[in-house]
């Protein structure tokens, strides 16, 4: 009874902490602090605690708006150790509290004064892909013009490159092309300066197989896509193309494909029902372009070979500003110029960094980072034509795509801060004692969020059911008494399905037949036909998942096995299968939707 209490309590606390806690914040910026006078103070003995404190710690109290002085709230310039001294004074008791004023502020906007600009960087949604990751660690290699460190590129991270045109090292820009591509995909961002880039924290590889006059040969091509290969690029991004299919450029797009390199290209910008060379390659990401209405730019190429689209711009007619605004060179001078072009160039170098942003997110194979941008892409209704391939970019949708079923750091550290788990009285309060239960309840608990977050979004009544059969049961039963009537009946619906065998003996001890994978594999195979039914069976696998592994660590007791290593491993192994099974369930019930 007490174990099967202790189950039940816990699994309480997972959904208690999943569906109710406050998320407390305890970290922030402030340069103010929040004095809230008690409502029954009046005006007179605020002025003068007001004036003792002014004088006291030479600050100067204010109202913070016209509306403050009904709620008598205050607000005083301060740091930390202002805020330590006000609450150790006489003030603390006149008031509700003392608290910084913390500043927030729209979230991971850049500070580059001309990102409103931008427009293609809010059609591919990057904001939210940003609050995951930045690139950092990836490397594109962009062969183009050449790349020439402009001022709003001397914060982005570059590796060597080289002119193959002019046979060296340094592979700077002649022409203005390839600087721009470069900050499309890494622009220096939040430097104050200029506009963004969509992987602002990756590597750029710049490597000129293009001429000033913006022409190139494939021998160029193919030994710039080895090299970059062979120098650990993880994406390249190629912004040319033509007509053409030669083995010389097959042979090097297939070789940096199977040393992991994902590779991306403009899909051309002859408005013809085909992709150019080298994108219409099969091991090449080939890229149409959106105007700034979101619909196929009019020069854009389209149909067969196209994979997927982005924004490319579109300066003609009545919309003189839809083209794509980063810095370049002005061919002429070589200065430092902000320029908007359009072309498939320009949607390009949009999915080449989205790429990166996926790579970052840990998917490593060029094949499954291609899968992830086309599978989250906005899918075009009625495109008989392939004007958009798979369809729209959407930088956010790639990254949660690509992070779906990871365990990682940093999503651990923001769930904990989401859900206030970082507030230390949280931790310190029962002492001890409570600190093991709390960490397992922690743990437990985000272990549950996760799961139901990437596999379960939509918790129903039937998964809930499930969880409960499989977990605890109705526990609260088990200790019922009505009169003369018998026990029996509570013992059962009192008891989890691990738990049955046990309850059907009269044992405390855990039936290996009902306490293993067998019952949760049953229901599976009889429910996932039925659209609602099945989730009680996944649920069932999760919460028997659950009950064993808890049942492992806390009392790991079962009928003819005992209660030491024999009976521990028996239970662990099964609830492995269990969370296995209710996997399978439900990645069952996302390839049918």
């Amino acid at each position: 009874m007490k174990r099967l209490f202790l189950t039940g309590l816990f699994l309480v606390g997972l959904f208690f902490a999943l569906a109710s806690f406050p998320g407390l914040a305890n970290k922030g910026e402030y340069e103010s602090i929040v004095l809230d006078f008690r409502d029954d103070f009046q005006a007179g003995q605020i002025e003068r605690e007001l004036g003792a404190i002014a004088q006291q710690l030479n600050v100067t109290p204010r109202l913070n708006s016209i509306f403050s002085e009904q709620d008598n709230v205050y607000v005083v310039e301060g740091d930390r150790q202002l805020l330590k001294r006000l609450r150790r004074s006489e003030l603390k008791q006149y008031t509700e509290s003392i608290e910084p004023n913390y500043i927030y502020s729209t979230q991971d906007i850049p500070n580059d004064p001309d990102y409103a600009k931008q427009w293609n960087f809010l059609n591919i949604n990057i904001e939210s892909a940003w609050d995951e990751t930045k690139g950092a660690g990836v490397t594109v290699a962009v062969i183009d013009t050449g790349v020439s460190q402009v001022p709003d590129l001397r914060s982005t991270k570059f590796v060597a490159g080289y002119d193959f045109v002019n046979d060296r090292a340094e592979a700077a820009d002649d022409n203005g092309h390839g600087t721009h591509v470069a900050g499309t995909i890494a622009q220096s961002t939040n430097n104050g300066y200029g506009v963004a880039g969509i992987a602002y924290e990756a590597n750029i590889m710049p490597l000129k197989v293009l001429a000033a006059s913006g022409g190139g040969t494939v021998a160029d091509i193919a030994e710039a896509i080895r090299f970059a290969a062979d120098h650990n690029a993880d994406v390249i991004n190629m912004s040319l193309g033509g007509g053409g299919d030669t083995d010389l450029m097959r042979e090097a797009i297939d070789y940096a494909h199977g040393k992991g390199v994902v590779i991306v290209a403009a899909a051309g910008n002859a408005s013809s029902n085909s992709a150019s060379y080298p994108a219409r390659y099969p091991n090449v990401i080939a890229v149409s372009a959106l105007d700034s209405t979101g619909v196929k730019a009019p020069y854009s190429n389209f149909g067969a070979g196209v994979d997927i689209s982005a924004p490319g711009g579109s300066t003609g007619g009545s919309n003189p500003a839809g083209g794509v605004l980063q810095q370049t060179i002005d061919p002429e001078t070589g200065e430092a110029v902000f320029r908007a072009f359009q072309g498939t160039s320009m949607a390009s170098p949009h999915v080449a960094g989205v790429a990166a942003l996926v790579k970052a997110s840990g998917v490593e194979s060029p094949n499954e980072i291609a899968q992830v941008l086309k599978q989250s892409a906005r899918v075009i209704q009625g495109d008989e034509l392939n004007h958009f391939g798979a369809g729209q970019l959407d930088a956010a949708a790639a990254v949660k795509l690509a992070q779906k079923g990871q365990i990682n750091f940093r999503d651990f550290f923001r769930w904990l801060r989401d859900n206030g788990y970082l507030n230390l009285r949280f931790w310190f309060d029962g002492g001890v004692v409570a600190l093991l239960p709390k960490i397992g309840m922690v743990l437990g608990s985000y272990l549950l969020a996760w799961f139901l977050r990437n596999y379960l979004p939509i918790f129903s009544f039937s998964l809930g059911s499930g969880l409960v059969a499989g977990s605890a049961g109705l526990f609260f039963l088990r200790g019922l008494y009505v009169f003369d009537a018998p026990q029996f009946p509570f013992r059962i619906l009192g008891s989890s399905i691990p738990e049955l065998g046990g309850a059907i003996q009269g044992s405390s001890l855990l039936n290996p037949i009902f306490a293993s994978v067998l019952i949760p594999l049953v229901l599976v195979a009889l429910l996932l036909g039925n659209a609602q039914w099945k989730w009680f069976a996944v649920g069932s696998a999760l919460g028997v998942a659950s009950c064993l592994a808890i049942s492992a660590i806390v009392s790991p007791e079962v009928l003819w096995l005992g209660s030491g290593a024999i009976a521990r491993s028996y239970l662990i192994v099964n609830a492995l299968l269990c969370f296995g099974l209710a996997y399978l369930g439900s990645k069952a019930e996302t390839q049918s939707a």
